[in-house]
């Protein structure tokens, strides 16, 4: 059991590098103003990394703050992305 756990939070050091990576692209599509792009990563991290981190996370009965705080951070960008998208 040591050696999953062990691998889960790598798993789950490695989501969270690759979640930040995707922020950093959707903030360079906003500037960008390729908000379809954008978009993509933000369906990206909704869908497919988000899933993968609770899994982790539930598995090792971690608390789930790190997972809301990133969900509200989304939230503030897409927000940004249709505020743009209706310009």
């Amino acid at each position: 059991m040591a050696k999953r756990a062990k691998r889960l939070k790598k798993g789950i050091e490695s989501l969270k590098e690759e979640i930040e990576m995707h922020f950093n692209k959707i903030e360079k599509d906003i500037e960008g103003e390729n908000l379809e792009r954008g978009r993509y990563h933000v369906k990206e991290i909704d869908r497919s990394l988000f899933k993968a981190l609770e899994l982790k996370m539930k598995f090792l009965e971690l608390p789930m703050g790190l997972l809301e705080n990133y969900r509200k951070r989304l939230e503030e960008i897409k927000k940004k992305i249709e505020n743009i998208g209706n310009i």
